[in-house]
């Protein structure tokens, strides 16, 4: 095959064949890994719900629903049930005023509203410092503690702020931002009827 001349239109043909081909490639690849992220998202989201709700027969992803918070976001809420009883909820949560950006949990909610227990899905705190949330305020240590808490008495806040939840050793805004997701959470969560997924009044 005779070798093509180092012309403009030459080389403008060449770089659209690259172009094409490795688009064709890239395309190829993330159909071939769609596929599997979704499976592994899911498997983790169905692990976090167990995590943090009573054991449950049913599938809660599939009877996901959105409630809108006391600031008018909405948030998805996974019923956990046993038979025909809703035994908790598993609400994901998230704050935007960590200090370095996003926090994503999922929080565990008693019918009664009692925090069961919390996941942290995704945050990029501080290493040592803020990402201790993810241990931090499930300890013995009763004012660092917030599960049993039932938010039907109040929203949490850190003790600095005038709350009972010890904040987490220098870093408050982390600690903050945890509780403002776990408040946004049981808001999200007291603004349904946890039996039907339907929308009530705050």
């Amino acid at each position: 095959m005779a070798k093509l001349k180092s012309t403009l239109p030459n080389m403008l043909l060449s770089l659209t064949v690259i172009c094409i081909s490795a688009g064709a490639i890239l395309s190829g690849v993330s159909m071939y890994t769609s596929g599997p992220i979704a499976a592994a998202k899911a498997a983790t989201l169905q692990r976090a719900i167990s995590q943090v709700t009573p054991e449950f027969d049913n599938n809660p992803t599939a009877e996901a629903y959105k409630s809108v918070t006391s600031d008018g976001d909405s948030l998805l809420i996974y019923p956990a049930k046993k038979g025909d009883e809703t035994v908790g909820v598993a609400v994901e949560s998230n704050t935007k005023n960590g200090f370095s950006g996003e926090i994503k949990i999922i929080v565990g909610f008693a019918p009664d509203g009692t925090l069961i227990n919390y996941s942290v899905l995704e945050h990029a705190e501080t290493p040592g410092l803020g990402s201790k949330m993810e241990e931090w305020f499930r300890t013995e240590k009763n004012r660092q503690n917030v599960i049993g808490r039932s938010l039907a008495d109040g929203n949490l806040s850190v003790s600095k702020d005038g709350g009972d939840v010890d904040a987490i050793t220098a870093s408050t805004i982390t600690s903050r931002a945890f509780l403002d997701a776990v408040n946004r959470a049981y808001s999200a969560y007291k603004g349904t009827d946890a039996h039907t997924g339907a929308t009530g009044s705050y």
